[in-house]
């Protein structure tokens, strides 16, 4: 499929064979939903904790006689029924990834990168470069490519430093190498923006 390229200020700068494998399949959510579960909860520290029984600090000496108190019989201070006692069956620290084959990571980007092409949500674009690293200049640019308030710039292997200096101070606006192209980054944002080097990234990478 040929998509149209740009540049930065909107001008026509020919067009692009975007390869079919790539960017005209059929987006399955199934598929989708598997990778961004799987990105997520690797994303997931895994530190919360709370102490159980054999962790709290109390004496271990029964806390009064077995009978006659008239309340229940308990023998710990450290027992969940009483206040800084021990939690049962608490989280504890631990990992929450899990596996998830690389193919199904593979086709799950394809069909990232094919239900943004469907939606007529990509836009090509010759190269990401600035002369100086203004993020006034940059948001000029965005405007005239109306890439509205949510966008992912995925560029080659090395982003131009004062393209990536322009982009901090603008919110909702991600770049990325090609590298570091995932689905839920596409997925949650409105507009795509692939350079040519982006391409030829992720094209040698999904191949």
């Amino acid at each position: 499929m040929k998509a149209d390229v740009v540049t930065l200020e909107a001008d026509s700068a020919g067009s692009i064979e975007l390869d079919d494998a790539i960017f005209g399949l059929s987006p399955r959510p199934d598929i989708l939903h598997r990778v961004v579960r799987w990105q997520l909860a690797r994303r997931r520290a895994g530190t919360h904790k709370t102490k159980g029984r054999s962790e709290v600090s109390y004496s271990k000496k029964k806390i009064y006689r077995q009978k006659g108190t008239g309340g229940a019989r308990h023998g710990s201070r450290g027992v969940v029924q009483f206040r800084h006692g021990g939690t049962t069956k608490g989280p504890v620290v631990r990992s929450h990834a899990h596996d998830l084959p690389k193919k199904v990571r593979r086709l799950g980007l394809k069909m990232a990168l094919s239900a943004k092409a469907r939606a007529g949500e990509l836009i090509v674009i010759d190269r990401a470069a600035l002369e100086e690293g203004r993020t006034k200049a940059l948001r000029e640019r965005i405007e005239k490519l109306g890439l509205g308030k949510r966008a992912l710039i995925i560029d080659g292997a090395e982003i131009d430093a004062n393209f990536a200096r322009a982009a901090r101070n603008l919110e909702g606006l991600d770049v990325l190498p090609g590298q570091g192209a995932n689905v839920y980054d596409i997925l949650r944002r409105d507009k795509l923006v692939l350079t040519r080097a982006g391409i030829e990234a992720l094209e040698a990478r999904l191949k």
